[in-house]
């Protein structure tokens, strides 16, 4: 019974039914390394002039963009005939100046470094130097609490997850010369992806082992906890021949829903790659063989592993018609020809890209530009052997998943088992409207919610969908009828 009230009040009722969003799948991961990304910057104060004998700078001890909470404060002291000294309180430092008995300044510019430097604090934070000679040096201009500035973190740390954002320049601090930007600007040749970038650390004759990258896989997983996205597309180029690496891929793909493309080596033959595809399941796609582009830098052609391009091109399929479309029979952008010929014609069972198909390895053929020739993850299941098939059904079970954050710890009524099931009910109309799926239903399974299980707080929702499976066969079957000729001869 409500209390009373000579007035009027508003009860807020939070049941209803809450939209589910589809989660994000193009969102891309690679593991990669490189020597020439850089390093983290100090920052740094210049005050004064050259020119008039009077200039300083100040350089923060430790890089990264925390340095640039450090100031320095330069004032006179108030009394006659005082000391110079310097204190520290935190980040801030003042420097005090020398009087003579006028209480006019008598410390010059290069009299500030030993300062610093006789200062353990300080010292721990700043670095002074000065251009003038002690013959020639005036004293420093006084001045009010300046920062310093431009001190900027290491733009790819090693094993830490960074989000790219689809711009090429923001991958410039791998060093632009180095494969890693290589590889990075494959895949934005193809879209402006979102990219996490993995880096691993360098180590002495990397592909032998790949245990750096294999690190660098690992951090995968705590991509959305750094940068607020999950990878699903998981690639290691230059890297991922090696059966370490793949076999990482293999289960981070598992642990985060994603997919993996993995590549052979450089001088493997179909053959090869063939017998690879059975060391592998439904999560992974091998793709043979590299393919040919122009490097400027070199001013010769290259090889670059597939995968990189498989990736961008994933990326750009999701965008352009959604996850249920196949990227096989798609173009390739910035692409010159295969390292290795690959054999095809659209009839011919035999072929070397047919064959490869066959055993559930992809490829690129040649027509009407660089096409991906492939649709089918080593799975050896039929009904997961298609990528995109697998990726379907991964963005609706994660996107359920994830939207009923809601409906966890609320009271089991009547209205709230009708709520959760009228959302994912609403979810699968959404997608069929979309036409990414052909239809699907939610319901509640009266013999699995039974009081017992319901006194434990356990629920079970039950759902199913349909997919679109991608028509890789077309079979047109043709007669020869010549009871068409009757026309002709009507007509005389």
């Amino acid at each position: 019974m409500p209390e009373f009230l000579h007035g009027s009040e508003v009860i807020e009722i939070d049941d209803g039914v809450r939209a589910i969003k589809s989660t994000k799948m193009s969102v891309i991961g690679i593991a990669l390394e490189s020597d020439d990304a850089a390093k983290a910057t100090s920052a740094t104060l210049s005050v004064g002039s050259a020119v008039l004998d009077d200039d300083l700078k100040f350089t923060s001890v430790d890089a990264g963009k925390d340095s640039n909470a450090i100031s320095i404060t330069m004032q006179y002291a108030s009394e006659p005939n005082a000391e110079a000294s310097v204190s520290v309180s935190g980040s801030a430092i003042t420097i005090t100046l020398a009087t003579d008995e006028e209480t006019n300044p008598i410390t010059k510019v290069t009299d500030i470094p030993a300062l610093i430097d006789n200062e353990a604090d300080a010292k721990r934070l700043v670095m002074c130097t000065t251009t003038s000679s002690e013959e020639n040096a005036n004293t420093p201009d006084v001045f009010n609490k300046r920062f310093l500035s431009g001190g900027m973190d290491e733009p790819f740390p090693e094993l830490k997850p960074v989000l790219v954002t689809g711009r090429i320049s923001q991958a410039k601090g791998l060093g632009v010369t180095s494969e890693a930007y290589k590889s990075m600007k494959s895949i934005m040749d193809q879209t402006g992806a979102l990219v996490v970038v993995v880096r691993a650390k360098k180590i002495t004759a990397p592909e032998s082992h790949g245990s750096n990258i294999i690190s660098a896989i690992e951090k995968f997983s705590e991509a959305k906890a750094e940068t607020e996205y999950k990878p699903r597309i998981l690639i290691a180029p230059r890297f991922s021949h090696i059966d370490g690496v793949a076999k990482a891929l293999e289960s981070q793909a598992a642990r985060l829903r994603g997919f993996a493309y993995v590549d052979c080596g450089l001088t493997d033959t179909y053959i090869d790659a063939m017998k690879r595809a059975k060391s592998f399941g439904g999560r992974v796609e091998i793709q043979w063989p590299h393919l040919k582009v122009y490097d400027t830098e070199l001013n010769s052609e290259v090889p670059r592993p597939t995968s990189e391009f498989a990736a961008g091109l994933r990326a750009r399929i999701d965008a352009e018609k959604g996850v249920h479309w196949s990227k096989s029979n798609q173009e390739i952008y910035n692409v010159i020809g295969t390292w290795v010929p690959v054999e095809w014609e659209l009839s011919d069972k035999n072929s070397i890209a047919n064959v490869l198909n066959e055993n559930r390895v992809s490829t690129v053929i040649r027509e009407g530009g660089y096409r991906f020739w492939g649709n089918r993850s080593c799975s050896i299941d039929p009904k997961w052997t298609f990528e995109c098939v697998r990726r379907v059904a991964d963005m609706i079970n994660d996107s359920i998943e994830s939207a009923h954050l809601w409906a966890v710890d609320r009271p089991g009524t009547t209205q709230y088992l009708q709520d959760v099931i009228s959302g994912v009910k609403s979810y699968m109309a959404q997608l069929r409207y979309e036409g990414v799926i052909p239809g699907g239903d939610a319901w509640l399974d009266k013999e699995l919610n039974t009081p017992l299980t319901m006194s434990q707080g356990i629920v079970y929702f039950d759902f199913d969908f349909g997919v679109y499976y991608p028509m890789e066969h077309l079979i047109f079957r043709s007669r020869l009828n010549m009871g068409y000729l009757e026309e002709v001869i009507s007509n005389v």
